[in-house]
Formats: C-alpha cells, structure tokens, sequence
C-alpha cells in the first residue's frame, strides 16, 4: 500500500511539474501577444473616443493612432501563436482567453485578420482628414476586431 501511494504521489508531482513547464513554455508569446492587443486597443481607444465626441478631434493624433493601428495589424506575429499555446492547454486556464479552435480554423483566421487589416488601412488612408472620415471608418475596424474576438477569444468570467 505505502508503495502504490507513493508512486501515486510521485505521478502527482511529476504531474504538477510538467504542467507548470508547460505554462512557462508558452509565457513569453502569450505575454507578446496581449501586448500588441493593448497597442490596438490604445490606439483605437483614441480614434474611438474621438468618434463619439469623448475627446475633442486632434488631426495628427488621428493620423498617429491609425497609422500605429494599422502598423501593429500588419505586422507578422505568428511566432507569437505557438500551437497548443491556449486557455485548455495545461497550466494555461487564465493566463490566456485564446481558444483551441485557433488552429483547426486556420483559413477564417486568416480570412478574419484580412479583413481587419483592410479596416485599419482604410482608417490610416483618412484619419487625418477629419472627424467624419473616422467616424465613416471606426465601425468597421471594431467589427474586425469583434469577429476575431468573438470566434476565437473567450469571454471574460
């Protein structure tokens, strides 16, 4: 009895273990990651607040947030993505919201971000223009932002 106990203690911390290595694997992009989703949502935060009247209208700092936006849409990130680097991984629930099905759709993803993409150069292409060259153009970048969101990211508990 003591040595099936414990050899089922040892499986249970070799367990804890290899779960916890798993988590710190996958830190650092999961950690990247998240960074560049606050870039976009600084500086959409301005176009947005801009939008609706909450900040007074700045051309050059219209210009700056679309043109980040648009920069940090663009860039390439994959390395960022690992495989397995989701929320049902071990040692990953709350670290990150991304689900699994990342990877197994990786065409919509694709077909997703291209469309965000598009929003985003839209908006760089006349954020300095004015006002209503925003507010033409934000509905579109935060549709792009949701379709991603809400295919791929889980909701806040």
């Amino acid at each position: 009895m003591k040595k099936i106990l414990s050899v089922v203690g040892t499986l249970a911390v070799l367990g804890a273990i290899s779960t916890s290595v798993f988590a710190v694997e996958f830190e650092r992009e999961i950690k990247a990651r998240q960074s560049v989703m606050q870039i976009y949502a600084f500086n959409l935060g301005i176009l947005g607040a801009m939008a609706k009247g909450e900040k007074e209208y700045e051309a050059g700092l219209a210009q700056t947030a679309a043109n980040n936006l648009n920069a940090a849409i663009l860039m390439n990130n994959g390395a960022m993505w690992p495989m397995g680097s989701d929320m049902s991984a071990p040692g990953l629930a709350g670290k990150t919201r991304a689900k699994a099905n990342i990877w197994t759709s990786f065409p919509k993803v694709v077909e997703t971000h291209k469309s965000l993409a598009v929003a985003s150069a839209a908006m760089a292409d006349v954020a300095g223009t004015g006002l209503t060259a925003i507010r033409s153009n934000i509905g579109a970048v935060g549709k792009g932002c949701q379709s991603c969101h809400e295919a791929f990211r889980a909701p806040k508990k």
